[in-house]
């Protein structure tokens, strides 16, 4: 896909690491210009360094994708530097501690679901009108294994990643005849930097423990990356509402 994204503008979350960091600089190299959103500062800035120490061209926003004020800066800002937003690829994500739903907190739900599903609702939304008005664009989410299957994380985790599918496949649906596609990948095991923080004990790992016995081996992020740029690209031109597993056949099992 030599040059396959040249000149359009790419805003991608959670891109100071793993998925994000990888597609970011994948999508660069194929002559994309991309804003890098993420919450850590440090992070967001070397995915900057890396693309434009290739020749890329990057800008970075930081803050919390919850915060609508933050994600009306990162839409203003794809706007202004770029002239638009051809590309919108929602990353960024957090694990639960594989909690039960009846030890679930209420501090737990609202911050797993406010990230993962509210966060790219929100930053959907903002760039929306402008991909509209330029007659298309494309959304591509990070859903989950967990979003297609309850054996796969906790009760918040498992919620919020259905309801990047569902969003997924609605935005699909809604805009199809205004030329937006929307699909999402749904990473099975994947060497990034986001930690599980769980209590093996618990009544949540515990129960889960047998399943993963099939969780196929453990992917690098550019394979994730690899996906999340097809979907985008021309070559998945009649592709919209799909939902891709990239887990090494754990969807199959």
């Amino acid at each position: 896909m030599a040059g396959a994204f040249e000149g359009r503008g790419v805003i991608v979350t959670g891109a100071g690491s793993g998925i994000g960091r990888a597609a970011a600089v994948a999508f660069a190299a194929e002559g994309a210009r991309v804003l890098v959103a993420d919450l850590d500062a440090e992070g967001a800035a070397s995915t900057v360094g890396a693309v434009e120490e290739s020749g890329g061209t990057a800008v970075a926003v930081v803050g919390d994708l919850g915060d609508r004020a933050v994600v009306d800066r990162v839409a203003r800002t794809a706007v202004e530097r770029f002239g638009g937003v051809d590309v919108l690829v929602n990353n960024a994500g957090i694990m639960d501690g594989m909690t039960a739903l009846a030890d679930v907190t209420d501090a737990e739900w609202e911050r797993v679901l406010r990230v993962n599903l509210t966060a790219p609702f929100l930053l959907t939304r903002a760039v929306l009108p402008h991909m509209l008005a330029a007659g298309g664009g494309v959304v591509v989410n990070t859903a989950s294994e967990a979003g297609l299957r309850g054996s796969a994380a906790g009760a918040a985790y498992t919620a919020s990643k259905h309801g990047v599918v569902g969003l997924t496949k609605n935005l699909a649906v809604m805009y199809r005849k205004q030329g937006i596609r929307a699909n999402a990948i749904a990473p099975g095991g994947t060497a990034t930097g986001i930690a599980v923080n769980a209590d093996p004990a618990a009544h949540g790992p515990a129960a889960l423990g047998p399943h993963f016995v099939n969780l196929g081996r453990l992917a690098r992020p550019e394979e994730q990356a690899a996906a999340i740029l097809f979907l985008a690209s021309d070559a998945a031109s009649n592709i919209n509402g799909a939902i891709l597993p990239v887990d090494d056949g754990w969807a199959a099992v």
